[in-house]
């Protein structure tokens, strides 16, 4: 036996050997004379071995101490054969099959829309007449990476991978092998020979923690029934349509009854079960979509998910991958859109995730100025390398195509976007032209956007950005990011600064209500109130609100209104519509005994007219990201800080006014102007009994009353309750001859976003 080959049949028993197809399986003996075929296996757990072909069978010798086998077979043409060891049941044998994958299937794990998870991955196919499961893996850095699992008994090295030349990626195809048998990759690096075993990037699903196996999963058996919804999607989700999201996550709403959640056994609900209770109740409040904190595969249930391990792997913690395709299904049935938020802006430094994951910095930035996050310990994506890019939008084709989700939304976009992001001097790196900005990561943002919306028009990707960065939502070809939603940051922190100070003394940050229609038009807006705002000792949205009881729950209503009425989509936590008294516990469930109580069903009630209300008037959505859908009428009542303003609808057409009172003051005689003469009714009010309120203004109607105010000819009189909002629709509006409703002289000159006076 020649001396390179000794050394090879030491190196696959070894878990070294880079080339395990030079050596297993078939190949011509060097004989001139006497031609045959040479049959190589490695079978360390063999006592006897044999070859089984055409009919036919041979002994095999054992040629290495730690279980290769070998045998000559007759003849010079390769043969098809099957293995036999101890007397057991024939079965393949994986280094006798040809690659799975040629070089131009693998050339897209560079590409940004090449979707490469359609290659590397596990995969149950059939490949050469034979049933079985590929396995390819992205390892640049190793020197050897060998399948181990279950089904060879987690032994290094028993199923040594194919390295495919230049493209990094090591393949093999094990034949009978079929869903639900657990793997990983025990790779061998270049660095100090470093042996390190590591879940598939790309594995479609992984064990409930705190397990760490990938898990081989069959194509999906779910039969979709969301025609009609994807048809009407892109119309859906359209810049003029109403967009209101319940935010969920999904283990905390509603745990299954008797659970006790600190006792290891959480009694998460099943994603069929979530589907049966969640989505009904959500339709009831009147919301559009459904968004989900992250239901991507996470080590640590308190990072809520947004600590990233499989983004390819729905969690396991609340079923299998078609259960959450039946969620969503159920979901697009009801009417409802589902957003998924997606975390491309870092990972967790788990032993078994995407971290130094070939012995060298593959997915992250090696300088830990670039790297790592200084927040949160996380290591922070290099999307300087186009297979990590590609890697990410991928992820995000995946979960668009293969279960229907109709959005995206980032989570953390500004930690990407800024080099110097919670970093102190020093501790950065510029750009290569001295700048604080992370080239690469908007570069990648751009990527995304445009590919996510070349394939999927319709499908919205939405950023949670806190800074100023110029043009988020604007369109790539002008210079912007290319997001369809930015999340109101500014608007958030400004109307809670204002709703949690005490009433009495808000003339004094009067400034913050009215600071944010200033740039409310410059992105498209989605206004929030969400998890990050009820965690960490930050109290629930009620315990936000200051005062007695009944003050309490007035100012929820007051807050709650402003936000509907105010330009831009909405979302709210889950638990706020409830008005919970405790902050969000990822532990625990909502509080739903709070529901029967009058007060707290008060505030269920009013979120779900304020959501029917939005979604059947267009003043209220059509212009929420067009200025000249907004006017003020008053905007600088600062000493009794009440405010009032306009909703229009597109070209126009019709108008909701809208009157705030901030104070615990009641302001009778308080004047709104109005732009058509005639009646005005109330036709929702915070102050209404069936919401907890005292019922000073319910429905009542009010004529104009003629005479200048803030430019306009007529106003009406009312009653403007304390810690209270009013919505007021004309009645029977004039038309002219062309049927458009006729505004004042001074409504007219009004319109398109001005400031009042």
């Amino acid at each position: 036996m020649k001396v390179d080959l000794v050394d090879s049949l030491h190196a696959i028993a070894d878990g070294r050997n880079a080339t395990p197809f030079d050596v297993l399986g078939m190949h011509p003996t060097d004989d001139v004379v006497d031609r045959g075929m040479t049959i190589r296996a490695w079978l360390p757990e063999a006592s006897t071995a044999e070859v089984l072909w055409k009919g036919r069978s041979a002994p095999m010798s054992r040629v290495h101490p730690k279980g290769v086998y070998e045998v000559v077979v007759p003849g010079p043409e390769p043969v098809t054969y099957r293995l036999r060891v101890d007397g057991g049941a024939p079965f393949e044998d994986p280094y006798r099959f040809s690659p799975v994958f040629d070089d131009d299937e693998l050339a897209p794990i560079r590409e940004v829309d090449g979707r490469p998870h359609r290659v590397l991955g596990a995969h149950v196919m059939e490949h050469e007449g034979v049933s079985g499961t590929v396995f390819a893996v992205w390892a640049p850095g190793a020197r050897a990476v060998s399948l181990v699992g279950d089904f060879n008994g987690w032994r290094a090295g028993r199923h040594p991978m194919r390295a495919r030349a230049s493209t990094g990626v090591w393949e093999l195809f094990v034949p009978d092998l079929a869903a639900g048998e657990l793997y990983k990759y025990r790779i061998l690096s270049h660095v100090e020979g470093k042996v390190l075993l590591k879940t598939d990037p790309y594995a479609r699903s992984m064990q409930l923690r705190p397990e760490t196996a990938s898990v081989v999963v069959a194509p999906s058996s779910h039969v979709w029934t969301d025609g009609p919804w994807t048809a009407e999607r892109a119309e859906r989700q359209a810049a003029g349509r109403p967009i209101s999201v319940y935010e969920v996550h999904l283990g905390s709403w509603k745990r299954e009854p008797g659970a006790r959640p600190r006792d290891g056994a959480p009694g998460w609900q099943s994603y069929r079960a979530l589907a049966a209770e969640l989505i009904p109740y959500v339709k009831r409040l009147g919301f559009t979509h459904l968004e989900l904190l992250p239901v991507t595969e996470h080590p640590y249930d308190a990072s809520w998910g947004y600590q990233t391990v499989g983004y390819f792997a729905p969690t396991a913690r609340y079923g299998t991958p078609d259960d959450l395709r039946y969620f969503v299904d159920e979901a697009h049935r009801a009417g409802l859109g589902v957003i998924l938020d997606w975390v491309p802006a870092h990972f967790p430094r788990d032993a078994h995730g995407l971290g130094v994951f070939d012995g060298t910095h593959l997915y992250e930035h090696a300088d830990p100025r670039k790297g790592v996050h200084p927040d949160w310990g996380t290591y922070i994506f290099n999307y300087a390398r186009p297979e990590v890019t590609a890697f990410l939008i991928s992820s995000a084709l995946y979960w668009i195509e293969e279960f229907h989700i109709d959005g995206l939304r980032l989570d953390a976009v500004a930690s990407m976007l800024y080099l110097d992001y919670s970093r102190d001097e020093g501790q950065w790196v510029p750009n290569q032209y001295g700048g604080r900005e992370n080239l690469e990561a908007s570069r990648f943002l751009r990527q995304l956007n445009e590919t996510v919306h070349r394939e999927h028009p319709g499908v919205l990707v939405m950023a949670e950005e806190s800074t100023a960065w110029p043009g988020v939502t604007h369109p790539v070809t002008a210079g912007g990011l290319g997001f369809d939603v930015k999340w109101n940051m500014g608007w958030m922190h400004d109307t809670l600064e204002v709703i949690q100070s005490d009433p009495l003394f808000r003339k004094g940050v009067y400034d913050k209500l009215t600071f944010g229609i200033t740039y409310a038009f410059s992105e498209r807006f989605l206004l929030a109130f969400s998890h990050d705002e009820v965690v960490h000792l930050k109290g629930s949205m009620l315990t936000k609100m200051p005062g007695q009881v009944l003050d309490q729950f007035a100012n929820l209503r007051l807050l709650y209104g402003y936000m509907w009425a105010h330009p831009g989509k909405k979302l709210l936590f889950m638990g706020a519509e409830l008005a919970v008294w405790q902050e969000w516990d990822v532990e625990g469930e909502l509080d739903w005994a709070v529901a029967e109580e009058p007060l707290h069903a008060g505030i269920q009630r009013w979120i779900t007219e304020l959501n029917h209300f939005y979604a059947r008037e267009p003043a209220l959505h059509e212009s929420d990201w067009d200025g000249r859908g907004f006017e003020w009428l008053d905007c600088h009542d600062q000493a009794r800080t009440t405010l009032s303003f306009l909703r229009w609808s597109g070209e126009w057409k019709d108008h909701v006014a809208v009157a705030c009172n901030f104070t615990p003051v009641t302001w009778e005689g308080y004047r709104l102007a109005v732009p058509h003469a005639g009646s005005y009714e109330v036709v929702l009010s915070s102050d209404d009994r069936r919401f907890g309120g005292s019922g000073s203004v319910e429905h009542t109607v009010f004529g104009t009353v003629e005479g200048e105010l803030f430019g306009r000819d007529q106003f009406v009189e009312l009653t403007l309750p304390p810690l209270s909002m009013l919505f007021l629709k004309q009645v029977a509006p004039p038309v002219d001859a062309r049927g458009s409703s006729k505004p004042s002289r001074a409504g007219r000159a009004r319109k398109g976003g001005d400031t009042g006076g």
